[in-house]
């Protein structure tokens, strides 16, 4: 075949131009993204030969090989992995963009260094090559192939790319740079080498290097140099970092292999490494990232820990090891007892898999659990050390930073296990986080609140709104305020679905203040009580002459105590669906009752007491109902109506 030159999509056109352009001060990340994809490479081969061993061929050698030429200015990446056949290198390297690339791009920030970590994540990293280099060339042959079917592929990252026919004897991919005149330095091994230990020591796989030795020079005054052995050299630690024991592994290496499986260039929060022993044997590894990855909430993508079987690789997602809320977790698990042809059918049947996730859940929520008390041992007054109990300190407020920004990032995950785990409902519930009344962030544990409730307070009192302002200035709050009574504010989408699922916690009901009318028992004294019953009493005609204006709008018109400045609020049922989560549904598109609310009026406020005799009852009527509604988060149902009507009332 001939030469046949391509055009870069639009898409992958403008990321090379972001790359050569905006990523140049962090140069030396093109050898970490190289390298994983040439270990993925490895591990995709060894997956596909679980099935047809012959994909091997005379190779049966996994390995990574590095060289570079000084004089001639490049660096050569060769795998002994799957390789690409014509039609993969076109795909993958040029005309079709990966689903990463435009996110990749909106993420970008404009901080060179912050924005070359995020390359990795988005499945563009082989770009990276062109931070350091004019020009790459691809030289592949996918396993299975013949020889004369491999491939040549050549760009200078501008608008298009050449590819053609070449005869590859050994399988694989070789990916040469010619380096750009200011990044020569990456052609000296010693640069190469530091690099590798840096990103790549605990690639799984041996990463290999031509040995050098010093020559003195041959003839007197002559400089003497580095010249190679001929014989090639492992240059990382090429084992299994979670096969060692945790004694032998530092922070830093702990570290280190995290960045490398979940492409995240900022270190975890916090980690568990653990080999279990019993009827199901497994070595897992799970990371707690610091921050939420772009594709959180895209139900397409598939979640999921590293799957190993006895140290060899079998798939990168495997979602069965997890329960769905726990989807930002990343790490290894490596079973003694899978069979090696596992699929993704056999991990939905298979027993060991549901022990493995069951202990999985249980090693994550115990992890959390501990960044969540931030209470190690208190060392006491007599004959503490001034020191020690500041350490103490230190580490209490360490561990407490670290739970707030897990919470951050993904406590509204977190919460979707109320009701997709039952078994772990009350685990999770302990770690539940909310801002108050009395907080305005989300620090508030139920232990906290109940901790503080008022004597004779019966229930656990929260309300659900779309934002924090929202909640916290709702008319329903108004006697809880009056009273001092704390109540949870919960402002993410998925709280009012996620607590329907959580009764009581502790003994103690959950309550919404916005569901059924309010009931303080013991906190109303008998004073507060007779006053209720005699003000309904008197407003009773005016009661009915709502609820006969407003028909269509509300199920119900009632006298409350709950109001203290406002006219009046809307509330549900107890047994009813709230207002925001039928507004919720519908704008997800999915079906919600009709629901109609339930108007509750302030007998005591001067609108309410203006609507008796007015000659604009109805007017009022509906500008009532309608103001309820917007306090709550709603919109009227005709809101040039409510327009005309405030109008005509203003004139």
């Amino acid at each position: 075949m001939s030469k046949q030159t391509h055009s870069f999509q639009a898409e992958v056109a403008q990321l090379l131009h972001l790359v050569t352009h905006s990523l140049y001060s962090n140069k030396e990340i093109f050898l970490r993204e190289l390298v994983s994809n040439a270990s993925d490479a490895c591990d995709k081969l060894r997956f596909e030969a679980l099935a047809d061993d012959s994909l091997y061929g005379d190779q049966p050698e996994l390995r990574v090989r590095i060289t570079s030429d000084k004089e001639a200015g490049t660096i050569t990446i060769t795998d002994t992995g799957i390789g690409m056949s014509e039609a993969e290198a076109i795909e993958h390297l040029g005309t079709i963009a990966k689903s990463g690339t435009r996110e990749f791009m909106s993420r970008l920030s404009g901080d060179q260094k912050q924005d070359a970590q995020l390359i990795g994540q988005f499945g563009v990293g082989f770009y990276s090559g062109f931070i350091v280099a004019d020009r790459i060339t691809v030289e592949s042959r996918r396993a299975g192939l013949p020889p004369e079917q491999g491939v040549r592929w050549v760009s200078g990252g501008t608008g298009d790319f050449e590819v053609e026919a070449i005869t590859r004897p050994e399988r694989g991919t070789s990916v040469i740079l010619h380096l750009r005149e200011d990044a020569r330095e990456f052609a000296d091994a010693w640069r190469l080498k530091e690099l590798i230990g840096k990103y790549s020591d605990h690639v799984a796989l041996p990463i290999q290097m031509e040995g050098e030795k010093w020559e003195e020079g041959k003839e007197e005054g002559q400089p003497g140099q580095m010249v190679k052995t001929g014989e090639w050299e492992t240059v990382n630690q090429a084992t299994a970092l979670w096969t060692r024991p945790k004694k032998d592994i530092t922070d830093e290496q702990y570290t280190q292999f995290y960045e490398q499986i979940a492409r995240d260039w900022q270190p975890p929060l916090a980690w568990s490494h653990n080999r279990v022993e019993g009827s199901t044997e497994y070595t897992q590894l799970l990371y707690i990232p610091s921050h939420a990855p772009f594709d959180l909430w895209d139900r397409e993508k598939k979640p999921g820990v590293k799957l190993y079987v006895r140290r060899v690789f079998i798939m990168d997602d495997a979602e069965q090891l997890l329960p769905r809320y726990l989807r930002f977790v990343k790490g290894v698990v490596d079973s003694a007892d899978l069979p090696l042809n596992v699929s993704r059918e056999l991990l939905q049947e298979s027993r060991d898999v549901r022990a493995i996730r069951e202990g999985n859940t249980r090693r994550v929520l115990a992890l959390l659990e501990e960044l969540a008390s931030a209470r190690p041992e208190t060392p006491t007054a007599d004959g503490a050390d001034t020191a020690e109990v500041t350490d103490v300190q230190d580490k209490n407020e360490a561990a407490s930073d670290k739970y707030a920004s897990f919470w951050r990032e993904f406590g509204a995950v977190l919460k979707e296990g109320l009701g997709e785990d039952h078994a772990n409902r009350e685990r999770i519930a302990r770690l539940l986080r909310y801002a108050s009344t009395m907080h305005d962030g989300p620090v508030v544990s139920l232990a906290d609140y109940k901790a503080r409730m008022k004597e004779g307070q019966k229930a656990i009192y929260y309300i659900a709104a779309d934002t924090l302002a929202a909640a916290k200035n709702s008319p329903q709050l108004e006697i809880f305020r009056k009273k001092g009574i704390e109540v949870l504010l919960m402002t993410d989408r998925v709280d009012e679905w996620a607590i329907s699922f959580l009764q009581e916690w502790d003994g103690t009901p959950l309550q919404s203040v916005a569901k059924g009318a309010v009931d303080l028992g013991e906190l109303q004294d008998e004073a507060e009580k007779k006053a209720a019953e005699q003000a309904a009493e008197a407003v009773k005609p005016l009661v009915e002459k709502l609820k006969e204006a407003l028909k269509d709008s509300v199920e119900d018109v009632r006298v409350t105590t709950r109001l203290v400045d406002s006219p009046a609020c809307l509330v549900v049922k107890d047994s009813g669906i709230s207002l925001q989560l039928a507004r919720m549904l519908k704008q997800a598109g999915q079906p919600a009752p009709d629901t109609k609310p339930v108007l509750e009026i302030n007998p005591e406020h001067p609108l309410v007491r203006k609507l008796e005799g007015d000659a604009h009852f109805d007017d009022l009527a509906h500008i009532l109902f309608d103001q309820a509604l917007l306090a709550e988060g709603g919109l009227p149902d005709d809101p040039a109506a409510y327009v005309r009507r405030v109008n005509a009332l203003l004139v």
